[in-house]
């Protein structure tokens, strides 16, 4: 059974909103809700420490840059390169997702010909991102379902997914 919207949001999107589009969209709603479980979860205080351990040398290229409702970690202006760092590549696609967003919210702020990498350090992987045509709509796509999603009256129900036992937000679901 389709649920109607309860209404549209007046927060905005982040990029975050659009990672947990792609992974669960009842972690979406519940995030949008300000439910926010990560600061108990074991997985993502394991990625932060990566991310602070990997690639030390090159920490003074990169700024955070901050548009409010949106925080880039990584962002050199020189090189106009969004980076982020990944302890695996497993959720490959929401990481992919986020960057691309990343992208398009520069592009829509006026920064333009921004392109963006993901590094794996443990893996000694890294995968270039870019902002294409198609992925410009796609967005706009992910844009709508979102808002229409933590727009629901009731939590989207629960899809058992293969990386759920590793989910912040497991304990709500499952216990």
């Amino acid at each position: 059974m389709m649920q109607e919207p309860m209404r549209p949001t007046t927060r905005p999107i982040s990029a975050t909103h659009v990672s947990y589009y792609h992974l669960c969209h009842r972690k979406l709603w519940l995030f949008h809700r300000d439910i926010k479980m990560e600061q108990t979860s074991e997985a993502v205080g394991e990625g932060k420490l990566i991310e602070q351990q990997s690639y030390t040398r090159r920490a003074t290229r990169w700024r955070e840059l901050d548009l409010g409702f949106l925080k880039i970690d990584h962002f050199d202006a020189v090189a106009r390169v969004v980076r982020e760092v990944k302890k695996s590549p497993k959720l490959e696609r929401a990481h992919v997702a986020q960057v691309q967003y990343y992208l398009r919210v520069l592009e829509r702020a006026g920064i333009g010909g921004v392109r963006g990498v993901i590094e794996y350090p443990k893996q000694r992987r890294r995968r270039e991102v870019e902002l294409t045509e198609e992925v410009r709509r796609e967005i706009e796509g992910w844009e709508a379902e979102i808002e229409r999603i933590v727009g629901l009256e009731r939590c989207p129900e629960r899809v058992r997914k293969g990386y759920c036992n590793t989910c912040a937000y497991y304990d709500f679901c499952f216990v």
